[in-house]
Order: structure tokens, then C-alpha cells, then sequence
């Protein structure tokens, strides 16, 4: 972030100590005189000439936009890669050999792809437009003594502005005065509650979260009032300083688009020198050029898996709907499958991990301690002391809660079968406490109304309230900070300060916020609270301890993540104290272990903090750049990180991060944007659900190659064959090889047959074993050995099956009639043949281990509906005459089609006993010990 450069010094200004250039001034830890006198300002402001000046020197106070890709920058993208310039080469070189249809058909396919890839790629980064619309349009500022309401973008350092509730602050401001002002941050901070702010300077070397003095931009005034001098705006704000790192964070490829363009690069090189290979062989066996040219075109067609990106966005869209319903809306399609290869979820606290909702847990009297149970604002609980329940809470309980209850500015009603909370959540908790003892709020307000009030304040740091006591009487309430509490109490004989501290403490090691709460009598000529009647003489009534309690379904979340080899990391906003409480009761800390706070990780350098990274699970009072420097060691590191957040402060880890998860409830509009995938209803066991989701989603994907590859690899290899050894003939007085598949046929295979038998996979049920397996390795390849023998096994059979029936058919017809019918015959012949292998095939993919017996024949009904399609369309392709004249098929009898699904069906017993003797090797080998490694690398079924 750059610094603001210093003004000329006033004439008579004091001459004051000014940081080194390339520094920022600890605006927090300054008096506010020294901040006036730095930024050459007064109480009375700028003058409008000083404002112009400084708008003209500054810049306006609005944020940076980054530019996202336009339109053509996109559609480059899909077009710029190897499978589709090997298919745009062919298409010309088609057409320009006289094969018009042949390479209007392959245009076509380019042009549907990219297409696809371009309507899923259109989505401009809108992160840094969401960041200035958190800048609000207007401010109140004084100019030279007067008051305005000026565009907030004409903020500048030095103009002192006042703030009311519900005003959002417009830029950086260091405080002047304040009455009762606290801050919404959580945004910037992750703090769960408001942040109470005062004059007061604090220490320089303050967390972001601690620095009390200061207002950051784009946070929300909740409450109070104060008269504020900026001294930052635009990109050198804090909310600035995220833009910036926003657009350093890097989006980065997913593990299946890396993998995915790794085979499509060896096709592509496989694919260019098999082709000038059999483009060589057909000119050396007497080839016309422009016959061995449409040669090397057809096997291009055959051997690139033309309708593999269309099974990819299509299985990845099958899973945004499944997540969808899951409460996991996802932005990106490819997020899908990352979620399946998550190593490490980074995750936030409040919200997320937690209720969002304080609670009160703990109550402490001088005659013990007890805890009350129930979570949330939902007035359910049960108190106990020990082990054991009480029925009714004892005389000290009743008198703790009811002045908690009655010292209090919040308000609980119901809502659609939920508790709303209106006011502050540690009130508000304070009263679900109340309800949950039998008290009726309302009921005891009424019964003891208030008289007077002494509002809280940060410097007072308590609250205190004048009510009837309904016996003629009346009774003084104070609640606030045990410390400042207990100095205005006497104690009762047996209790001592140290032992309140004590309870305090503990209460504070378990992450537990802590209030004091006293009362003193007074007569009922008492109609007005002063300072002095709360300076002493008041009577502890107890403490009450609360905290933000973690959702129970996040506790069992976490637990299924470690059990699938996943690890859980809270980075948090909050206090250090607070984040290991919370972080012990989900697991993620043992007994006595602690959080590593964001100045450690601060002063630690990218080597150091790897290892910090791997170590720690729990980080608390982090800034935004820790956030992102966990993520990046951890990436160094090969891990898959996911992050989730809600904040602005969470916005470039989310982008960084391989999946970016923010809340869809409490998100800004900061962090959905930068994210990948939206919850609905901000629980961490939504995440768990999506990651098996995801690698639900991986393997059905994996089956889905499984079957698409050797079709791809079988037509390649009947090409070759041909190629090579099929006599050329003589038509037309020019020689003509002898081909089993035209390139158009080779695309309805590809395009129509593959797709229509592919898709079915995507809706296959996840495996049982699914979230007991760890985490794929980032760099596994996703065609393992396994997979790669089976490509070839199967594609070896479809070959000879194939190329079998091609030749049975062409000589026993061209006797009969001629070469072109028998031909086109012969051709069609070979096409029913490979797709009878692929509709065999199809079965034995739905489970690429075990048997379709133990996945259920009927367990996926997509699969027949499938089938069923496929059979009409190659009805329509072989008997109608508009699919003959373009595919150059012919009509085949009952005896060709019934022959040619004979032979298609060999592939179950073959592919069976590949099946059954693997499994026996894999049984033997995990008696013995031995291949446990390659079964972890191994696709479970």
C-alpha cells in the first residue's frame, strides 16, 4: 500500500516527530491533536480550497477496478488448444482436398465445443466492483466550521466527518470523539460481535482487530456517535489494501483441467506423428496425395476425443445440481471436481464453524459455579450445577439472570419458528439465559420498569440501569467488565478479588467472554443516575461467561473430514483465547495445545511458515495477507486448499485458494464473488457434503474416460490396420484405399454414440467407501496403469471385432453389388459393431472393479434411457435416406445387425475375467502387504 505523501507544514504549526518516507503512521497509537496537526488539519476541518488541493494530490476515494476478460479474450481461450487446431487444420485440409461435407461436419464439432466452453467461461471477475460499492455514496463532513453532505468519493485525508448509526463508514479515520460507538467489522476482522471503539490511542504494535481509535472503510456504525478525521482513502485504505491483494491472488487451473490437458497433449502429439507416419505408408503404397491427406484427416477424427469436453461440462453440471441441493451453489464448474482432491479445508470460525449466536454457558455466584445448557437464541436449556440438573435455579441464579436480563438494551421475539435477536449479541444472550430459567423478559421488565440509565460507554466500559423494585424500593443494576465491576463492589466475607479473577480467568482459558454483574438498593426518591452512585458500594450478584458454541453438525463435519483424510485449519479473526476453545472442542487442538496468533505468523518468513502451516491447525488474529500467506505455503507444499469466508478480510485468500468457498447468509458481496462456491446456509457440513460430492463427481468422471478412451484408441487402431494392410482399389480410373470408417462416420461415433452412452455414467451413486479413502495425490495422473490396460484391452477387441466383420461383410457383397454399395455396407457394418462394443462396454464401466451385480442393474435407469436413445439414432442413421446421403451409411439386414451385436458382445466375458483375475492378484496382495500403495492410487468401486 502506498503512503500518503506529507503536506507543507502550516505556518505555526508545532514542528512533531513524522515516520520515515515508505512508512505509514501509526495513526492508532497517536493522540488525536498529533493526527490533526500530521495531516495539517483542525477540528474545524479543511477549507474547501485545502479540500480541492488534497483531491487533486490523492485522487478520489473510490477503489481500482481490474478489467476482466472481454468476450474475444475468452473465445481465444477455447479455440487455443491442441485438440481443437489439429481439427481446424483437418477441416481445411477437407475441404480443400474436395471434401466439403467431411470437413463442414468436423467445423461444426470445433464450433460446438468452443461454444461450450465459452458459455462457461463467461462470467467476468466482479470481486473488485462489489469492494467499491462497499464505499458508500455520501458523507457528512466539516468544512471549515460548516457541515456538508458531500460525495464520499471528495473524502480526503484530513476532512473531519461525523458518523451516526447505520452509517457506513466512508474511509480510514482515526476518532476524535465518541459516545457509545461500537463498529460492525466482521467483515474486515472476523470478530463475531460489534467492535467497541474509543479515542484513546492504543499500542503501535496493535492487531487490525485491536486498533480501538480507528474506523475502517466500509464498516458499519451500529451505534453511538463520533466525529472522525480521515487519514487514508482509496487504495490506501485497509479495505484498499484487500483490493490490491485481490488482484495478486491468482486463480489457479483445477486438478482435472491440468490432468485433462496433459492427455490432450500427448493425444495431440500421438495423433501428429501417427499421421504423418500413415500419411507416409499411403504415399508409399501408391496413394494419391489427396487420399493419404484424408487418411491422416480420418484418423485425426478418429483419435481425438471429440465429445469428451461436452461429457466433462455436462457430468460437472449433473454435479452443480446435486451440490445445489446439498446447499452448495457453485460459480465455477470445474470447482466441482477440486472439492473431490481437497487435502486441507481452511476454514473461518464465526458462523461457519460456530452458531453466530452467543450463548451464555456458564454462571458463576458466590456459592459456585453452574452451567446452563442449549444453544443459540432458541430459550431451550436445562441448568445444572456439577453433574447434576436442578429443577428450578436457586435464589443467587434467579437474582444473576434477572438483572442480566433487566441491565439490557436487546430484544428477542419470534420469527416463522426462529428466535431474531435486535440489539447486541451479548445482550441478547443474556437474555435467552433469562427466558431459559423460567423468566418471561417482557414480563419482569414490566414488573420492574426503568427509571434512568447510564449508557455504555468503552471508556466507562460498563452499563448501568435505575429500575422498581417492586417493593416500594428501588435498585441500581450494573453489568460490564469484571475488573471495572469488582473496583465498585464490596465484597461479602469468604469472597476476595483474587477469587473472582480466578473464576474469570477460567472462564476466559475456555474462550468464554465474561460479565460481572452487581446491584445496589436505593430509596425511591432516587429518580436519576449519576456517575457517583455507581462509584462503590455495590454487591456482586455473579459472572456470566458466554461464547459462540460450534454447531454440532460441524463437530461430526470435522470428524468425517479427518476420517477422509482431510485437515481442518480455523483461521480466524477472533481472540487467541477464544479460537482455542472453540478449535479443542472441535478437535482440531489437543488438550493444552494453542492457536498461533497473526503476529507470530507476521514475523515468520514463506520457509519458516510452511512448516507453521503443516503444524498448526488453529490461527487466530489474522489479517488478511496471513490468510493468504497460509494458503500459498500450503499450496507450496502440493496440498489442494480450500478456504472458506464471509469477510471483505477473507475475499483474496478465497480467490487464491484452489476452492473458494464463502457463506451465502452472512457473505459480503465481496467474498461470493471471489468465490467458487456459495453455501446457502453458511455450515461447514455443507462443505463436508459438496467434498463428497466432489469425489463422487471424480469418479464417475474417471468411469466416464474409462469408456470414452479405448473407443477413441479402437478406431485409431482400425485405421491403422486398414491403412496398412487393406488392398487399395481402382474407381473411377484412379486408385481409392480401402477405408472401414469415413471421418463423418468416425464423428457419430465420437459425438453422438460416445456422448449418448457417456453421460449416463455422471449419474452414477457414489461409492460407499467414498469419504474412508484419503485424498487423491495432486499430482496423480488421472489415467493410471489400470486404467491405461484396460484402454487398451478393450480397444484391442473392438478393433479386430470391428475390422472383422468390415472385411466379412465388403467381400461377400461386392459380388453382388459393386464396390460403393458394398462398401458403404461393409462401413456401416463396422459402425454397428463399435457401438454394440461400447453399449457391452457400458455395463462393465459402471463399476470399474467390481461387477454390475454389486452396483445393481437397475440402480442407474439413466443407463437404459441412454441405450434406448442410441438405438433410435442408429436406426434413423442406417435406414433414413437425408442420414445416408451425409454419414454415406446403407441399410443392413436382421442377420448383419443381430451378427454384429453377437460380436460386440464379447467384451463382457473378456472384460469379466480381466475383472475377476485383477481382484484375486489385489486379495493375495493385501494378505501379503504388498500393493497397498497401488491400491490407494487405484479408483475405488
Amino acid at each position: 500500500m502506498k503512503d500518503q505523501p506529507a503536506a507543507p507544514e502550516r505556518p505555526g504549526a508545532p514542528a512533531l516527530a513524522r515516520p520515515p518516507a515508505g512508512t505509514k503512521p501509526p495513526w492508532h497509537s497517536l493522540p488525536p491533536e498529533q493526527v490533526l496537526s500530521s495531516l495539517e488539519s483542525t477540528a474545524e476541518g479543511l477549507t474547501d480550497e485545502e479540500a480541492r488541493e488534497r483531491l487533486s494530490r490523492h485522487g478520489p476515494n473510490v477503489l481500482e477496478r481490474a478489467q476482466g476478460d472481454g468476450p474475444l479474450k475468452l473465445l481465444w481461450r477455447q479455440v487455443n488448444s491442441p485438440f481443437i487446431w489439429v481439427l481446424i487444420a483437418s477441416a481445411v485440409l477437407a475441404v480443400i482436398m474436395g471434401k466439403v461435407t467431411d470437413g463442414l461436419v468436423v467445423a461444426a464439432v470445433v464450433v460446438l465445443n468452443t461454444l461450450i466452453g465459452f458459455v462457461q467461461e463467461y462470467r467476468a471477475g466482479k470481486a473488485i466492483e462489489s469492494l467499491s460499492r462497499m464505499v458508500p455514496e455520501n458523507a457528512t463532513v466539516i468544512r471549515a466550521g460548516r457541515k456538508l453532505r458531500v460525495p464520499a468519493a471528495q473524502g480526503v485525508p484530513g476532512d473531519v466527518m461525523e458518523l451516526a448509526p447505520g452509517d457506513k463508514v466512508p474511509a480510514d479515520m482515526r476518532l476524535l470523539s465518541a459516545r457509545n460507538l461500537t463498529v460492525e467489522e466482521a467483515a474486515l476482522t472476523g470478530e463475531s460481535v460489534p467492535a467497541q471503539k474509543a479515542v484513546a490511542p492504543v499500542p503501535e504494535d496493535a492487531e487490525l482487530g485491536d486498533r480501538a481509535s480507528l474506523l475502517f472503510g466500509g464498516t458499519l456504525v451500529t451505534s453511538g456517535s463520533a466525529t472522525a478525521v480521515v487519514v487514508a482513502t482509496g487504495q490506501a485504505t485497509e479495505l484498499g489494501r484487500i483490493s490490491t491483494l485481490l488482484r495478486e491472488a491468482t486463480d489457479l487451473q483445477t486438478p482435472l483441467t491440468k490432468a485433462l490437458a496433459v492427455i490432450g497433449k500427448y493425444i495431440t502429439l500421438g495423433i501428429l506423428v501417427i499421421s504423418a507416419a500413415l500419411l507416409a505408408v499411403g504415399l508409399v503404397r501408391g496413394y494419391a496425395v489427396s487420399e493419404a491427406v484424408v487418411v491422416a484427416i480420418t484418423l485425426a477424427v478418429a483419435a481425438i476425443p471429440e465429445g469428451l469436453p461436452a461429457i466433462v461440462t455436462i457430468a460437472l453440471a449433473i454435479g452443480v445440481q446435486r451440490m445445489a441441493a446439498r446447499r452448495a451453489v457453485i460459480r465455477k464448474l470445474p470447482a466441482v471436481e477440486t472439492l473431490g482432491s481437497t487435502t486441507v479445508i481452511c476454514t473461518d470460525k464465526t458462523g461457519t464453524l460456530t452458531r453466530n449466536e452467543m450463548t451464555v454457558q456458564a454462571l458463576w455466584t458466590t456459592h459456585g459455579r453452574y452451567a446452563l445448557s442449549g444453544v443459540g437464541y432458541s430459550p431451550k436449556g436445562a441448568l445444572t450445577r456439577g453433574s447434576q440438573p436442578l429443577e428450578a435455579p436457586p435464589p443467587d441464579v434467579c437474582e444473576l439472570l434477572l438483572a442480566g436480563a433487566l441491565c439490557n438494551d436487546a430484544a428477542l421475539q419470534p420469527r416463522d419458528g426462529q428466535w431474531d435477536m435486535t440489539g447486541d449479541p451479548t445482550e441478547a444472550a443474556l437474555l435467552v439465559a433469562a427466558e431459559k430459567a423460567g423468566m418471561h423478559v417482557d414480563d419482569v421488565r414490566q414488573a420492574h420498569p426503568r427509571v434512568d440509565a447510564i449508557p455504555f460507554e468503552s471508556e466507562n466500559q460498563f452499563m448501568a440501569t435505575l429500575h422498581d423494585d417492586g417493593k416500594g424500593g428501588r435498585r441500581i443494576l450494573l453489568k460490564g467488565a469484571p475488573e471495572v465491576v469488582l473496583r465498585r463492589c464490596a465484597l461479602e466475607d469468604g469472597c476476595s478479588s483474587s477469587t473472582v479473577l480466578a473464576e474469570v480467568d477460567g472462564l476466559a482459558r475456555q474462550g468464554m467472554r465474561v460479565l460481572a454483574v452487581a446491584y445496589r438498593e436505593v430509596t425511591v426518591s432516587h429518580v436519576a443516575l449519576r456517575m457517583e452512585d455507581v462509584e462503590g458500594g455495590l454487591r456482586l450478584l455473579g459472572l456470566e461467561g458466554m461464547i459462540d458454541p460450534p454447531r454440532e453438525e460441524a463437530m461430526a463435519a470435522v470428524r468425517a473430514c479427518h476420517e477422509a483424510g482431510i485437515t481442518v485449519k480455523m483461521i480466524t479473526g477472533d481472540h487467541p483465547s477464544t479460537a482455542a476453545a472453540i478449535g479443542a472442542q472441535l478437535g482440531l487442538l489437543k488438550p493444552g495445545e494453542e492457536g498461533i496468533p497473526g503476529a507470530r505468523l507476521a514475523a515468520t518468513d514463506d520457509a519458516a511458515l510452511e512448516e507453521v502451516a503443516l503444524r498448526s491447525n488453529v490461527f487466530a488474529r489474522v489479517a488478511p495477507e496471513h490468510k493468504l500467506r497460509l494458503v500459498r505455503a500450503l499450496q507450496r507444499r502440493q496440498h489442494v486448499v480450500a478456504m472458506t469466508g464471509d469477510g471483505v478480510n477473507d475475499a483474496p485468500a478465497l480467490k487464491q485458494a484452489n476452492i473458494g468457498v464463502a457463506m451465502g447468509i452472512t457473505g459480503t458481496a465481496v467474498a461470493k464473488d471471489a468465490a467458487d462456491i456459495v453455501l446457502t446456509d453458511d455450515n461447514f457440513a455443507s462443505i463436508v457434503a459438496a467434498v463428497e460430492e466432489g469425489r463422487r463427481v471424480y469418479d464417475n468422471l474417471i468411469k466416464s474416460l474409462a469408456f470414452v478412451l479405448p473407443t477413441n484408441l479402437g478406431l485409431a487402431l482400425i485405421l491403422l490396420f486398414g491403412v496398412s494392410l487393406f488392398p487399395i482399389q481402382e474407381v473411377d480410373g484412379r486408385l481409392v484405399p480401402l477405408m472401414a470408417m469415413l471421418p463423418t462416420q468416425l464423428l457419430w461415433i465420437n459425438l453422438v454414440a460416445t456422448v449418448s452412452l457417456a453421460l449416463p455414467l455422471a449419474f452414477e451413486a457414489r461409492e460407499p467407501d467414498v469419504m474412508r479413502r484419503a485424498p487423491r495425490a495432486p499430482g496423480a495422473p488421472v489415467l493410471n496403469r489400470f486404467v491405461v490396460m484396460r484402454t487398451g484391452l478393450v480397444a484391442l477387441l473392438m478393433a479386430a471385432g470391428a475390422i472383422g466383420l468390415f472385411l466379412w461383410e465388403y467381400r461377400r457383397d461386392i459380388p453382388r453389388t459393386g464396390h460403393a454399395h458394398a462398401l458403404a455396407e461393409a462401413q456401416t457394418m463396422a459402425v454397428n459393431t463399435v457401438i454394440s462394443f461400447q453399449m457391452f462396454y457400458l455395463f462393465m464401466c459402471r463399476s470399474l472393479m467390481g461387477s454390475v451385480r454389486k452396483v445393481g442393474l437397475f440402480s442407474n435407469r439413466s443407463v437404459f434411457v441412454g441405450m434406448g436413445l442410441l438405438v433410435l439414432l442408429q436406426v434413423a442413421f442406417m435406414y433414413l435416406p437425408f442420414m445416408q446421403r451425409v454419414f454415406g451409411t446403407a441399410p443392413l439386414g436382421l442377420e448383419d445387425v443381430g451378427l454384429s451385436i453377437l460380436v460386440g458382445a464379447v467384451v463382457l466375458p473378456v472384460v469379466g475375467l480381466e475383472k475377476w483375475l485383477r481382484q484375486r492378484k489385489d486379495d493375495t496382495d493385501a494378505s501379503s502387504g504388498r500393493g497397498a500403495a497401488r491400491l490407494r492410487e487405484r479408483v475405488p468401486t
